[in-house]
């Protein structure tokens, strides 16, 4: 009911202020136990940017189910990315990023009077245990997960079974239980507590990221602060300063860039979902739409984007050394456009070689379609009978369907995405049983990029499910799919 109280008060606040011209609150929905370092980054940042930051705290799973249930807040920040995975099952986020990772220790007095050195030690009679309900906090079902059976046995030992870690750290510090389960990162808070390794802890760990919620109605404002709060510079020593182990974090900017290298050919697929990048983020994505060959050689002559996506593993391959591991995305192939119905009755590659037609084909050395189309010629033997009739080699597919829409070539040699959209005048015809005539499309991340944060969730957003319908819609086939 109080949380509820407080959500009235605080969308009544919002209208207010709505209605005065004033800036809307971002509504941040915190694990408890992240209490420290998320509020003093607020408070900075309030005083930095002026704009209110209203946090709401609680159990990672109460957090959740209020969230599920009132479909408002901007950000949601748990005790475990195993919220957040549960979260986008339920299409409640859009995007998250690294903040911190923490890990359970189990917390008793100082000194540790009653000699606990085991799991078994603490199922003495006797015994009493502040315990975390694992349906509620992220370190009631972390611990639970690490002891197994052993933990339905502490749960009838416990004398108080509490909703957050912080309440677990109140109950040893004023004495009303003897050992409990804590963050290693509030043990700083609690200089009267000691720590006591037990082997089933050994190498656990929760994840902390904070998240978009897909109800956020000011997603680039949301995001500011989630980004403010992840920066090396901004929010990150505040975690760090709180005990907690730091994801390396970008670089603090108020409107961050990528510049982005894109062969020309996937402009349709990704180009809505880069401006949707863009307003959702708050950041700007600089766009270099080109041949592959002639991005190749622009980055071998020095130019260095923070990303690239190439129109096949060739073109990749060729400045690997500037990139961290790529990732195949789609896959594109090769087809044979004619004029609608076929009135010069090209069947097929070798019929390319037919006397008096005019051909246009990729360039070579200039994009990742005219380099595969040689190899699909070679292939296929039918080279110097096909190039002899070739008229036209351009940088991009585009230019060769512009010319066969216009009537100046009789065939051309395209991705199948050149051809969408130029239905009502042009036939594509497949190129039957050549694997070497599939282009894959990786997607890679620059190495030494200032914004990596940034270029890595700009890669998961050209993988999520609304990018893929539209890599179909063009033509495309997804990898994964394959």
């Amino acid at each position: 009911m109080r949380f509820f109280f407080c959500l009235l008060l605080l969308l009544g606040l919002a209208a207010c202020s709505k209605d005065s011209g004033t800036v809307q609150p971002i509504v941040v929905y915190c694990a408890a136990g992240l209490k420290g370092p998320v509020e003093a980054a607020a408070k900075d940042y309030e005083a930095e940017f002026k704009v209110p930051v209203s946090l709401q705290f609680g159990g990672s799973q109460t957090l959740l189910a209020n969230v599920e249930v009132s479909k408002l807040g901007d950000l949601f920040i748990p005790a475990d990315d195993s919220y957040n995975d549960l979260a986008k099952q339920k299409k409640l986020i859009e995007s998250t990023i690294p903040l911190a990772t923490m890990k359970p220790v189990l917390a008793v007095a100082k000194g540790n009077p009653k000699g606990f050195k085991s799991v078994a030690a603490l199922k003495q009679n006797g015994v009493r245990l502040a315990l975390t309900n694992p349906e509620a906090a992220a370190i009631g079902k972390v611990s639970k997960q690490a002891l197994g059976a052993d933990w339905d046995v502490l749960v009838k030992h416990a004398a108080v079974m509490t909703a957050t870690v912080n309440e677990v750290g109140t109950a040893l510090k004023t004495g009303s239980a003897d050992a409990g389960f804590l963050w290693d990162s509030l043990m700083p808070q609690y200089p009267d507590l000691d720590v006591v390794p037990l082997p089933e802890l050994e190498g656990k760990e929760a994840k902390v990221s904070v998240a978009l919620l897909s109800c956020s109605k000011q997603s680039a404002v949301a995001m500011k602060f989630a980004r403010y709060l992840a920066a090396k510079d901004k929010g990150s020593p505040m975690f760090e300063k709180a005990g907690f182990k730091i994801a390396e974090g970008d670089p603090w900017a108020e409107t961050p860039e990528l510049n982005l290298f894109a062969g020309s050919m996937l402009r349709p697929a990704i180009e809505q979902t880069i401006i949707d990048f863009e307003q959702r983020e708050g950041v700007r994505v600089t766009r270099v739409y080109n041949g592959c060959g002639i991005l190749v050689a622009q980055m071998k002559a020095g130019q260095k984007p923070d990303a690239y996506f190439a129109c096949d593993n060739e073109f990749m391959a060729q400045v690997v050394d500037l990139f961290n591991p790529p990732e195949e995305i789609a896959q594109n192939e090769l087809v044979i456009l004619v004029q609608k119905g076929n009135p010069k009755g090209v069947v097929d590659l070798k019929s390319l070689g037919n006397p008096g037609l005019r051909i246009g084909i990729g360039h070579e050395k200039q994009c990742a379609m005219g380099w595969i189309t040689q190899r699909t010629f070679t292939e296929s033997g039918v080279t110097d009978a096909v190039m002899k009739n070739v008229t036209v080699q351009t940088p991009t597919g585009d230019m060769l369907v512009n010319q066969m829409q216009t009537g100046s070539l009789d065939a051309a040699v395209t991705y199948l995405s050149n051809a969408v959209g130029a239905g009502d005048k042009l036939d594509a015809l497949r190129i039957q049983g050549l694997k070497c005539s599939v282009a894959t499309q990786p997607f890679a991340v620059a190495k030494g990029v200032q914004f990596k944060q940034l270029a890595e969730r700009l890669h998961e957003a050209l993988k999520s499910a609304q990018s893929q319908e539209r890599f179909a819609e063009e033509g495309f086939q997804w990898k994964e799919k394959l």
